[in-house]
């Protein structure tokens, strides 16, 4: 319990008595997002030696061995499964009770001589893991008592842009890992879209787009710097519904596709018209291109888009006269229904105040990402009737390094004043049906700015617990925003997840070595933000190319391949540090690395404070931001000559 804690119970005691000071005595436990409802009781729960998860339904069999196994990552204890109607004492039972006007999402968890764990669907059940597992992530035993559970709001959120920046599946599968530990249940990935062409000499051939699909229909379409495969994004897809996490593909158009228009272009518009980035909606053309792109990924008895929902773009497109805005309606239009016609939830990002017109848009059965009250007005858009995922992005927008929306997310605003209901200018009843829910995104808008998956996930995750809890429980959060940050930033990103390459702050130095071997292994694999990394060199001729230290996210070369120097490389990205290994020479390196910059010290002195730079291609070109940060790799040493002694790896900047 924090001081703040402390004196708080301290001072409700003093002034409501014995019954006030019983009830501080049993707080509400930690868990992210918050549980609605606990009822304390004496004692705690511990796990004894033979302990069993128990399962009474069959339909439970695979969340009980999720559940033993995460244990088992937190807690280090292997744990039974059975099947049985019978828990004993002291084990973890799950169970289904159907109950007609509970949500699917709800749970209690009754925690006594065993705990019971009830849900009315198997979703609320895992959410029921979660909690567990975050508790037993911070204690060994579980306090005894009553968890009754259940979100304010259907529809918990994030999106990630993979069209501008590809998103490798290994990561995915990782983010959504942490989103369900922390019970976020929708990740729409955006598939496709491109650069701005003020970075690319404005020149629409040079300037970046991708589509990240496999497509058999049209060969030549999937971008060559990264994609998924069909099979590869189907058992993705599956995955993440085991863990309650739904997958919603996203190809947005008929803005933001410069994939489609280079790879045909006589379905794009002519820059003096609207720009490459737009189709031809016009043309008849575009909308065979398009059925027969979205049949692919729809049609069959085992389509690609697993789950239920399929998100068709439908923004930021032009509005120059009203040919054009019916046009784009009819547009809209069509292709919800082309989505429907597969049994999918059509979702669309807002855009019907820009394009305001008279051309009829379906609205029943749509789900509306609000992002900007100017392209869709969140009054305008409720008086339709349409369902509205809330997401206005002057305060759920990360855009890395573009110097517009934010770089982090300012969490304390959005903690303290911002739920769902909320569109900024726009404030609707909290409860009301017609908010679904919330979801903050990460834009790549500039691919090209040195942010690394790394780097994209150190934002997640500043801001994924604040919005995670806010969803989760509208206006309802009670734990002040200082204590929930605290608290929050001491859980794990989900069991056998340390993705941002993080050590607990009772593990300050993490690695010694006095004599690093050249090709071996060491038992650290990389060091995240904030870390010192020091080492002496009795320096030998070194080849070029000669690698110090590696990991699958980046190289600390002791001599670079191209200048021989020291460097490091990331993201195909290499980065030149002012010192050559020479033979005979002795020299202490020491560097530290934060999330916005990577420094080299030299026998104490700094040489390279590798920070955020701003450059232009040509004198005609917008600046653009480039991050020079480094996760450190140490998984594996290289074949040097020199002798590298006195290792050490410390988990804070020293």
């Amino acid at each position: 319990m924090s001081i703040r804690s402390i004196i708080r119970a301290g001072l409700a005691a003093s002034m409501l008595g014995f019954a006030a000071s019983a009830q501080a005595a049993k707080p509400k436990p930690f868990t992210v997002p918050e549980i609605r409802d606990w009822h304390g009781a004496d004692g705690a729960f511990e796990l004894p030696a033979g302990a069993r998860v128990t399962y009474s339904d069959p339909r439970l069999e695979g969340i009980a061995r999720q559940f033993a196994q995460d244990y088992t990552t937190i807690g280090g204890s292997k744990l039974e499964v059975a099947h049985t109607s019978k828990p004993r004492k002291g084990d973890i039972a799950f169970r289904l009770k159907p109950a007609r006007k509970a949500s699917p999402e709800s749970y209690t968890v009754d925690i006594a001589d065993h705990v019971t764990v009830t849900a009315p669907a198997e979703q609320g059940a895992r959410w029921a893991a979660s909690t567990l597992l975050q508790l037993f992530d911070q204690a060994p035993s579980l306090p005894k008592g009553r968890i009754a559970d259940a979100p304010m709001y259907g529809f918990r959120g994030f999106q990630i842009d993979a069209g501008r920046k590809y998103i490798p599946l290994d990561y995915l599968y990782n983010l959504v890992d942490v989103m369900s530990y922390y019970k976020l249940n929708e990740l729409n990935l955006h598939l496709n879209d491109n650069g701005f062409t003020y970075f690319y000499d404005d020149d629409w051939d040079k300037t970046q787009a991708a589509f990240r699909l496999e497509s058999e229909t049209f060969p030549g379409l999937t971008a060559r710097d990264g994609s998924y495969s069909k099979d590869d994004f189907r058992d993705f897809q599956r995955y993440a519904l085991s863990r309650g996490v739904e997958v919603i593909p996203e190809i947005d158009v008929p803005a933001h596709s410069l994939a489609f228009t280079r790879f045909r272009p006589s379905i794009g518009s002519t820059p003096e018209e609207y720009g490459k980035d737009h189709l031809n909606i016009m043309a008849e053309e575009t909308y065979g291109f398009l059925d027969s792109l979205f049949t692919e990924y729809l049609a069959g008895p085992d389509p690609v888009f697993v789950g239920s929902r399929f998100n068709i773009g439908t923004d930021e497109y032009s509005n120059r006269d009203s040919v054009v805005v019916e046009k784009f309606r009819y547009f809209t239009d069509r292709y919800i229904r082309f989505a429907e016609k597969y049994g999918k939830t059509a979702m669309v990002w807002g855009s019907l105040t820009h394009a305001k017109g008279q051309q009829p848009v379906k609205v029943d059965g749509v789900e509306m990402i609000v992002w900007s009250n100017g392209f869709a007005n969140p009054q305008e858009m409720h008086d339709l009737g349409y369902k509205m995922v809330s997401m206005p992005d002057q305060i759920l927008y990360i855009v890395p390094h573009a110097g517009y929306y934010h770089d982090y997310l300012d969490t304390r605003d959005i903690y303290d004043t911002w739920a769902p209901h909320d569109f900024r200018g726009f404030t609707f009843e909290e409860g009301d049906p017609q908010i679904v829910g919330g979801m903050f995104a990460v834009w790549n808008d500039h691919p090209t700015n040195g942010v690394t998956i790394k780097d994209i996930h150190h934002r997640v995750m500043h801001a994924l617990p604040t919005v995670a809890a806010k969803n989760w429980s509208g206006t309802k959060v009670t734990v002040p925003f200082d204590e929930f940050e605290a608290k929050s930033a001491a859980l794990r990103e989900a069991p056998g997840v340390n993705y941002l390459s993080t050590f607990g702050p009772e593990q300050l130095d993490i690695l010694e070595v006095v004599s690093v071997a050249p090709s071996s292994v060491l038992p650290v694999a990389e060091i995240g933000y904030d870390y010192t990394v020091e080492f002496d060199i009795d320096g030998a001729q070194e080849e070029k190319g000669t690698v110090l230290f590696e990991s699958p996210n980046g190289v600390f070369w002791l001599s670079n391949p191209v200048t021989g120097t020291l460097g490091y490389s990331r993201d195909d990205k290499l980065y030149y540090l002012r010192h050559d290994v020479r033979p005979g020479e002795k020299s202490h390196v020491k560097i530290q690395g934060d999330k916005d910059a990577l420094r080299f010290y030299l026998d104490g002195k700094l040489v390279d404070d590798m920070n955020l730079r701003w450059w232009r291609q040509n004198e005609n070109s917008r600046k653009i931001a480039e991050q020079r940060t480094l996760v450190f790799p140490l998984q594996k040493t290289g074949d040097f000559r020199s002798k590298i002694s006195n290792l050490r790896v410390s988990n804070y900047l020293r």
